[in-house]
């Protein structure tokens, strides 16, 4: 699997549920691979920005880079790295807590 993160203006948000939330029983949908949109400020990133998370096989990363190319713009090097490693513990925080309250 590879990850990747795009990077897209607020503004943009509209347009960008648009292309993800399409025909979300197509074998190659963004709805079955599975993504995660955070807000920049969530994050301790830009306010103006969305960050969008994905886990999936090359050739789909392939699509997925055509199918956002104008609205959102796949991030490199740290602050790809930095924007993975936070949704990350975001999650791990979540799933700890969730786990204290069945625990």
């Amino acid at each position: 699997m590879t990850e990747r993160v795009y990077e897209c203006g607020a503004a943009k948000k509209p347009e960008l549920t648009k292309i993800l939330e399409a025909d979300p029983y197509a074998p190659d949908s963004f709805a079955r691979v599975g993504y995660k949109m955070r807000d920049g400020a969530t994050l301790g990133e830009e306010k103006d920005k969305l960050f969008v998370h994905f886990s999936a096989s090359p050739e789909f990363i392939k699509k997925a880079d055509e199918k956002l190319k104008g609205i959102a713009e796949p991030l490199k090097g740290e602050k790809e790295k930095r924007i993975i490693k936070k949704i990350k513990e975001e999650e791990e925080a979540a799933e700890s807590g969730l786990g204290s309250l069945f625990g």
